[in-house]
């Protein structure tokens, strides 16, 4: 066809998985033409913005068996692609190339610089090296296939490139044009949902407390089996923070179906129960008498939260109670609302620094030791297009990094 560009392999989508995948391809067939195709003005826009602009590489997690636990979809299928391709080979293939990383105390990896920066660079100079071709403001329009096996991808401006190979890599709500090229060629996609996000609560226990926290809190929606446990941070709007960002990734799609209203009980001592938390007064009873409840908070929470708690329980703004005079019934009253402080979630917000996705295409139509399409040759996938995602902590760039580096390795194999 005239006007017709031939490449060897063509990448939809710029992210992290599109760009890992095509380094991988050409670091394997040196010479070879790939073709990066974003439709944003810039690349690695997600890579740019994640872990609040200091980019959570992976995690520090290098059992397998141990890593796909974090994964509320598709552990069973990432077993063996983290046996391949795991944390400490990402970490080595950044390290290796320039980019020294640091684990913190809670098992992210991060550049050491604190710069996402440091990762783009990396990958867009990599890309440079090995002769990938990124093309931005081009996206992708449609796919089809000849009859001889060649791919034709026709971009938003009228270009066509005809390959034998293809990556999609065009993944999330905001791609759904992903999605719905693997549709075309007969691959079942599951529905997205947003898999990460905090809690819309309104209400006066939370009020003017942005940006608080608790360290370790239970976190656990009733009449559900879901329960997290991290810290939790007091927002503008709700509640955000690791425990409930958790607990969202795994409630994903049970909570969609609620249209985002429910209840939540946070246990803001972490896992004491209410006796326990009960003998803990009848000993501020007896060893500090003198000061008074507002004044001395317990079990790690924050003063001004323990303020707001206690007024709740004693259901009156009395500061003037001093322990020895703490009523059975008011102290029932603050250890639920210490173990079991229940409030009514009334939307969510997407977290902007992770906004992540469930769904897209079924795992079960794709080849997870190669990444390739069961129903056409020559089609792979990589990323957040596959209907698999990990909590918050490094685990959703670590899926991406690695389905992108079998993918890449297997197209590289098969020309």
């Amino acid at each position: 066809m005239d006007g017709t560009d031939t490449v060897d392999l063509v990448v939809a989508g710029g992210g992290a998985a599109g760009f890992f995948g095509s380094i991988t391809f050409a670091e394997a067939r040196p010479g070879s033409r790939v073709v990066i195709l974003e439709k944003s003005r810039e690349v690695l826009g997600k890579v740019r913005i994640s872990g609040g602009g200091r980019c959570n590489v992976t995690h520090a997690c290098f059992e397998p068996r141990r890593l796909v636990t974090h994964y509320p979809r598709g552990s069973r299928q990432l077993i063996g692609p983290f046996h391949h391709w795991g944390p400490a080979d990402t970490m080595e293939w950044f390290e290796s190339r320039g980019v020294p990383l640091k684990i913190e105390e809670d098992g992210r990896v991060f550049p050491e610089s604190d710069r996402s920066q440091s990762i783009i660079d990396c990958l867009v100079g990599e890309a440079r090296r090995t002769g990938v071709e990124v093309r931005c403001r081009t996206a992708v329009k449609r796919v089809s296939r000849t009859d001889g096996g060649t791919y034709e991808v026709e971009t938003a401006d009228g270009g066509i490139l005809a390959t034998r190979k293809l990556l999609l890599t065009l993944g999330g709500t905001r791609n759904r044009i992903g999605a719905d090229l693997a549709a075309g060629f007969g691959h079942r996609i599951e529905a997205a949902a947003p898999s990460l996000f905090t809690f819309r609560i309104g209400d006066p226990r939370l009020a003017d407390l942005p940006g608080l926290s608790v360290p370790s809190a239970r976190v656990r929606i009733p009449g559900t089996k879901l329960v997290s446990t991290g810290p939790v941070l007091v927002t503008h709007w709700g509640l955000s923070g690791p425990g409930i960002l958790r607990i969202s990734a795994w409630g994903a799609r049970e909570l969609q179906q609620r249209d985002y209203r429910f209840e939540v009980e946070v246990n803001w001592t972490g896992e004491l129960g209410e006796d326990a938390i009960l003998q803990e007064f009848d000993r501020r009873r007896t060893d500090t008498p003198r000061k008074k409840l507002v004044n001395d908070p317990r079990f790690g929470i924050p003063l001004r939260l323990w303020k707001r708690l206690v007024a709740a329980a004693a259901e009156a703004d009395d500061d003037s109670l001093h322990w020895p005079h703490l009523t059975k019934p008011v102290a029932r009253r603050l250890a639920a609302q210490l173990g079991a402080c229940r409030f009514q979630v009334d939307g969510k917000s997407m977290n902007k620094d992770e906004f992540v996705t469930c769904g897209g295409v079924h795992p079960g139509d794709v080849d997870f030791k190669t990444m390739e399409s069961r129903k056409v040759d020559g089609l792979h996938f990589a990323g957040e297009i596959l209907d698999i995602d990990g909590i918050t902590g490094g685990f959703n760039f670590q899926a991406a990094w690695t389905t992108s580096r079998i993918a890449g390795e297997a197209l590289a194999a098969s020309l």
